[in-house]
């Protein structure tokens, strides 16, 4: 294993967090270095200066791509916080078909990991608008800094343990067999998911419409307080008036953002 110096941390995880947002504290120090250092020993980096200073000088990003791949954490599972899902039909929906005029349904999944939130929300969907699913656009965007996370997502195998999670109507209705350990989402489900790359440290995010839903869970524990508020500012402005923001149930918005609190982790934008 290669050992990292108390310069090269500060180096490496200071870059992170200004680029990316992600806070590591001093005692994840064995954690990053046990992530990255088979990455190093692999690449045929000496040291983790050498390996800092690829990352800052690769026009290519993809020093960028292997150092995301390795620290971001991506646990996530169908039907995760299920009352939020619960809420988003029997509540959100009903809003949402009485006030948009235009059938135009525009509904954000940031840091959306493995695809199984934006998949679970687009079943829902399909299932909520079933009579009306031609008269709506009710594609979801999804996106994740991670390009490894994304492929899973964009690939839609999951295996047998997850998708047992699901009611079996919604397992028998939207996946189909993959092989005997896994299935695979249907491709119906799969065109209603657009899975883009983004960072939320993005000084403006690029959104040409204002969005009705935005769910942003498990993710803003990994900032820092500044990064944090940041963050949810720029979420207030992408929403519409009365549009919601989920976020993790270990997760809080300040009263000082301009969010109506509604639930535990649901809050609307007055």
């Amino acid at each position: 294993m290669i050992n990292i110096t108390d310069n090269e941390f500060i180096q490496l995880v200071t870059y992170i967090k200004n680029n990316y947002g992600i806070n590591i504290r001093e005692e994840k120090r064995a954690l990053l270095t046990g992530r990255l250092s088979n990455t190093l020993i692999n690449e045929g980096y000496k040291s983790f200066t050498e390996f800092y200073e690829a990352l800052i000088t690769d026009n290519s990003k993809e020093t960028v791509t292997k150092l995301l791949n390795r620290i971001t954490t991506n646990h996530t599972f169908f039907m995760r916080e299920k009352d939020h899902f619960e809420f988003f039909k029997t509540d959100v929906l009903p809003f949402l078909k009485n006030n948009v005029k235009d059938y135009d349904l525009r509904i954000w999944c940031a840091a959306c990991s493995t695809g199984e939130e934006s998949y679970t929300l687009a079943m829902i969907l399909d299932e909520y608008f079933e009579k009306d699913r031609f008269k709506w656009d009710k594609k979801i965007l999804a996106t994740d800094i991670s390009e490894k996370v994304l492929n899973i997502a964009k690939q839609g195998i999951y295996s047998n343990e997850k998708v047992d999670l699901l009611p079996s109507t919604w397992k028998s209705k939207y996946f189909k067999t993959y092989d005997e350990n896994s299935f695979i989402v249907k491709d119906e489900i799969k065109k209603e998911v657009i899975y883009r790359k983004l960072n939320l440290m993005e000084s403006k995010y690029p959104f040409k419409q204002k969005l009705h839903v935005v769910f942003c869970r498990n993710v803003m524990i990994y900032f820092d307080y500044e990064t944090k508020n940041n963050i949810i500012k720029k979420l207030y402005n992408v929403l519409e008036d009365d549009g919601y923001l989920f976020i993790g149930h270990s997760e809080t918005v300040s009263n000082d953002f301009g969010f109506k609190y509604i639930k535990p982790a649901v809050y609307r934008k007055t």
